[in-house]
């Protein structure tokens, strides 16, 4: 009878006979966002499956209304606490059912709409407002996690810092409004270079950063040489003129990224990007795998260095001098 309410009124109704199998109807990923759940149910009752729905994390969340025989107010308390949004006592009045449903369907659209901001708001903070590539704070945190998936699959990882070439000179020359189109116009060429699950960010002024998982060095520098072919002297035309654009890159690539830093590749890609730039711009230089265990070396190096004055100055907090 209550299926039969349901489908009239337009739900989708999805049955389970028992509480095992109504539990693992709410586990799918296309679960139900409002549940009517009989509190006295074989395997498993109602009142179980709500507190199993509110321990869950991360997931959407399901409106709960109790159907039960029991209208003592201690009963009604229990249920709630048990994490029931709404209840109905039997004999139910199928007006009242229907109204406590168009209740339920209200929360779970706002809540629906909230998560949608929230997104929204998340995306946006994770943008930059001028380019619309992924921020300097969100490339490093995509850089570290492709990193450590490359580290459990033992695929090889790429990454190229890309620079506009003589962008002050633009900026001195056609004005910093115009340096800002310089700048769109070849996040979007750049991002019309990419694979899907490549990445691209603004990681500073007129520097990007490009994450490219599973290319070795030599299609690293196939996919490097097509970025800078996409800007190559095809200028953007402004109210002020035409501007000629052209870029140069600092590529690294690894076959096996174990035991290296996020920090470690940019610091490599940085400085082959400097070579680009002093071999005339308009080019890529690529990294050497020698390049990196060298920077790798002297960051050990380095932080040797510092243990003494470290252990030193932890002595000194101990044991003052007199």
């Amino acid at each position: 009878m209550l299926e039969g309410f349901l489908a009239k009124w337009g739900y989708e109704v999805m049955v389970a006979t028992e509480g095992e199998e109504a539990w693992g109807t709410l586990q799918g990923t296309d679960a139900p966002r409002l549940a009517v759940l009989d509190w006295m149910m074989p395997c498993r009752d109602g009142i179980d499956i709500c507190r199993s729905v509110r321990q869950r994390k991360g997931r959407a969340y399901i409106y709960i209304i109790l159907l039960t025989a029991r209208g003592q107010k201690e009963d009604i308390v229990e249920g709630l606490e048990a994490g029931a949004d709404d209840y109905v006592t039997k004999p139910f009045d199928p007006y009242e059912l229907r109204a406590r449903l168009r209740a339920g369907r209200r929360i779970a659209e706002l809540q629906e709409q909230l998560l949608q901001a929230r997104e929204a708001l998340r995306d946006q903070a994770s943008r930059d407002p001028l380019t619309d590539l992924w921020n300097h704070g969100t490339i490093l945190d995509i850089l570290r996690k492709e990193m450590a998936r490359a580290s459990r699959t033992h695929g090889p990882l790429a990454i190229a810092m890309i620079d506009v070439d003589r962008f002050k000179l633009i900026n001195d020359t056609y004005g910093h409004l115009a340096g800002d189109a310089v700048l769109r116009e070849a996040s979007r060429r750049l991002r019309g270079a990419m694979r899907t699950y490549d990445s691209l960010g603004r990681y500073g002024g007129d520097e990007f950063l490009a994450v490219v998982p599973g290319c070795d060095p030599a299609a690293a520098a196939r996919f490097a040489e097509s970025f800078r072919a996409r800007i190559d002297r095809k200028a953007l035309e402004t109210p002020d003129g035409l501007i000629p654009m052209t870029l140069s890159l600092g590529v690294v690539a690894l076959d096996d990224v174990r035991d290296v830093k996020a920090e470690t590749l940019v610091r490599v890609a940085d400085a082959a990007l400097y070579r680009a730039k002093i071999a005339g711009r308009n080019r890529m230089a690529l990294a050497t795998t020698q390049d990196v265990e060298k920077e790798v070396s002297k960051h050990l190096q380095e932080n040797e260095q510092q243990a003494p004055d470290e252990v030193l100055t932890d002595l000194t907090t101990l044991y003052p001098p007199i």
